[in-house]
């Protein structure tokens, strides 16, 4: 009889005891079911807020950008919410996830390359390697115009020449090309003028020719082929073999004939490539569905802007010449693109 009083007592006190933990512990709540589930809390902060640099509001990263977040965060509810924010572009853009400011951003693909790699336009810095590449979104194509009596890039030698503005991407990418040609900026007249200035002035004879790297068609170059004829130099294949071996961010391209009124022949070009990145404090998982969302609702992006309809599982691995997120490698493998 005293056993039993003992072994009631006991039990009492167990009791007392679990129910006081449970009302302490706050960490777990009951389901319907009865089982120990985690906290409302904390399912709260599953979704993933991330922040993407792209460029200024009326340009092309910018507007690009916007569909993309728009669309995939209503495909990929509950997981992300990206928001676009308006940069300097694409230098500005990895200075931003340097810092952990921003998670995502847009770039060209040879900026990313001189900032990885510590050279041209980010010289006698450090390196800057905490991002990894995503996706080639489309070619931002070298276009190099010049007036009718200069048909080869060979011929610029000794010419009045603009390579954009003054420490531009558009510089580095003339320079580099021209020194492929065995031209060097002392061989030629250098204007650094901006591209709709660089048209008028070959409309106006002060300039023979102009390098403009932006998608096709380019406005400037669209309004100038409507009251002056001029030549689109390629870029032979030969030439664009070395360019590739010295700088793996370059892509070939064809700019079609027709996308200016006085070029009616396709031209072979070089073009680098406006390339999404991430940093790589993303998780693997959350690159993959981004990346995965991306190809899934091209469509739906391209409705929204016409960039979207030149995302291509053949062309997103295109001039990439840094690492990828291991996301985005292992959506690019699964579909046997790397």
């Amino acid at each position: 009889m005293k056993m039993k009083k003992a072994i009631a007592v006991i039990l009492a006190v167990v009791m007392v005891l679990s129910l006081g933990l449970t009302a302490c512990g706050g960490s777990k709540s009951s389901s319907s079911d009865g089982n120990a589930t985690s906290a409302p809390a904390e399912s709260a902060t599953s979704v993933q807020k991330i922040s993407m640099a792209t460029g200024g509001t009326s340009g092309t990263y910018y507007g690009f950008s916007g569909v993309v977040a728009q669309v995939l965060n209503g495909k990929l509810k509950g997981v992300m919410d990206i928001a676009v924010e308006s940069t300097g572009a694409s230098k500005a853009n990895i200075q931003l996830i340097d810092s952990g400011a921003d998670q995502l951003a847009i770039v060209q693909n040879d900026v990313m390359y001189y900032a990885y790699t510590a050279t041209d336009m980010f010289e006698g810095e450090k390196p800057i390697t905490n991002f990894s590449a995503v996706i080639s979104c489309y070619p931002e194509v070298v276009q190099i115009i010049a007036n009718k009596n200069i048909t080869s890039i060979a011929d610029l030698k000794g010419k009045n020449v603009s390579v954009g503005d003054a420490g531009s991407g558009t510089e580095f990418n003339a320079k580099q090309i021209l020194r492929a040609y065995g031209i060097e900026f002392s061989d030629i007249n250098v204007s650094n003028l901006s591209f709709a200035d660089s048209a008028d002035s070959i409309k106006n004879g002060t300039i023979d020719a102009a390098f403009v790297v932006a998608g096709t068609p380019t406005t400037a170059v669209t309004e100038l082929s409507t009251s002056y004829e001029f030549n689109l130099l390629e870029v032979d294949d030969e030439h664009v073999a070395a360019l590739q071996k010295e700088y793996g961010f370059y892509a070939k391209v064809t700019v079609p004939g027709g996308t200016y009124s006085c070029v009616t022949e396709d031209k072979q070009a070089v073009a680098v490539m406006a390339t999404i990145i991430a940093s790589n404090s993303l998780s693997e998982d959350l690159v993959y569905q981004f990346v995965k969302a991306l190809f899934d609702n091209k469509d739906e992006i391209a409705q929204g802007h016409t960039k979207g309809a030149e995302l291509d599982p053949a062309t997103a691995v295109s001039g990439i010449s840094i690492p990828f997120h291991p996301g985005a490698e292992k959506y690019y493998k699964e579909i046997g693109a790397l």
